[in-house]
């Protein structure tokens, strides 16, 4: 990256510093290769953020881990851990035994501390979860509506909110916020049965409109960018920091996540790998995510008389219907192979993720159709990045949609980072 070459004193560890700590930390413990704080007062906030992680992450853990893995002092992360202790954030559990002097205090995360709320919009449903801070989902709420328009998805967030505060799985008093995840361009890209009405999303403001229905405040993003966030914090990410997360949903999407943050590109529409031209004698689409995509299967089966109206409906196909998913899965493998060797000569991420609402058995041979592909390649780059289904695979959106609260309030990030370094 191209910067200014003036030398600068800074208050706090530069991008160089912190990933020379993240290749130390990534030497003693794989767990902890994302883990670095800083000691000065001033960055009390980033500090707690990096340690509440750093307890996320491995568990039960003592101060004195702490202050291993982190890199702060003991008093520093007696202060932190004593502040996130009075914030109910994390418990204190019985003593570590067995080794010399005094026993040291375990301490773990508090799954009732903090909750947050997700909600993904998409074209052919709406899905809520509620989330605790351990990345549990302790209450979901979905609707199988095509193409639902701007007042029919705030009468479903109000409902879906007051039917999950029924379950009492969560406490309204400890909701840090809301996050929303949708597609960019969401009224605008012309997928099947999709009618006139639905252009309406391009002039709709989301945070407007869910202000007084949802609680705030209000984090609306991209649903693959929101569903690699997810993967990142909660997901492989936490072993893999380096990915290609591929969404396969109404349409096809894709995000990009280098060294542990979520990389948007000059414009904010990086990983957008369902735009890319299509040429094949095999379909009539012109475009990537026309051939790849829910939607797209859909009308395949459709042609053959073999409709349905959910992802579940796929497991339930007859024989003629399960050829065309199989037909279906083996054109996807080879149009995809092509741009994920781009991605793999481009990025050089340590792996490829696939979720989104495709059932995770079909994931699974998804996933395996591409490897075979790219494993023929391989003599042809330099190196190629493994295809897996996403952790987080499953409403993969509205999950990570529900994590930005979370990021934005109590999680480690290079925004945090330099909220703390333009004090």
């Amino acid at each position: 990256m191209m910067g200014d070459s003036r030398r600068v004193e800074s208050p706090i560890p530069n991008a160089m510093q912190i990933n020379h700590r993240v290749r130390r930390a990534a030497q003693r413990s794989p767990k902890h290769s994302s883990l670095a704080g800083t000691n000065l007062e001033r960055a009390a906030d980033y500090n707690q953020r990096v340690t509440l992680q750093a307890i996320r992450v491995n568990g039960e853990i003592t101060r004195q881990d702490l202050a291993r893995i982190t890199g702060l002092t003991p008093p520093s992360i007696a202060n932190i851990t004593n502040r996130l202790l009075q914030e109910d954030l994390i418990v204190e559990l019985g003593r570590l035994r067995g080794k010399r002097g005094q026993p040291a205090k375990r301490l773990a995360i508090n799954p009732d501390g903090a909750f947050s709320i997700g909600l993904n919009i998409d074209r052919d449903h709406v899905t809520a979860v509620a989330l605790d801070v351990t990345g549990n989902v302790r209450a979901r709420i979905t609707d199988e509506i095509d193409f639902a328009l701007p007042n029919a998805v705030v009468s479903f967030a109000r409902t879906a909110m007051e039917e999950m505060l029924r379950t009492r799985q969560f406490a309204k008093s400890k909701i840090i916020g809301t996050g929303v995840a949708l597609p960019d361009d969401l009224g605008q890209i012309d997928l099947p049965h999709r009618p006139s009405s639905y252009g309406v999303w391009n002039t709709v403001d989301v945070n407007k409109m869910l202000a007084n229905v949802l609680p705030e405040p209000i984090l609306v993003e991209n649903d693959a960018a929101a569903a690699a966030i997810g993967e990142l914090q909660f997901g492989h990410g936490l072993r893999s920091p380096t990915f290609f997360y591929l969404l396969i949903s109404a349409s096809l999407g894709g995000g990009l996540v280098i060294d542990g943050s979520y990389f948007r590109g000059a414009d904010g529409r990086s990983g957008e790998i369902g735009f890319l031209p299509l040429r094949s004698r095999r379909t009539k689409a012109h475009s990537l995510q026309a051939a790849v995509s829910l939607s797209a299967l859909y009308e395949l089966l459709a042609e053959k008389n073999r409709a349905v109206s959910r992802p579940e409906d796929l497991l339930s196909l007859d024989a003629k219907g399960k050829e065309v998913v199989a037909d279906w899965i083996a054109d996807s493998a080879d149009f995809l192979t092509d741009p994920l060797l781009a991605v793999s000569c481009l990025v050089n991420p340590k792996a490829v993720f696939i979720g989104g609402r495709l059932p995770s058995g079909l994931v699974d041979e998804l996933a395996e159709r591409l490897n075979q592909r790219l494993r023929s390649r391989a003599g042809d780059v330099p190196k190629i990045a493994p295809v897996m289904r996403a952790a987080m695979a499953t409403d993969a959106p509205a999950v990570g949609a529900a994590i930005l609260p979370f990021q934005e309030r109590l999680l480690p990030s290079r925004s945090a980072l330099m909220k703390v370094s333009a004090d």
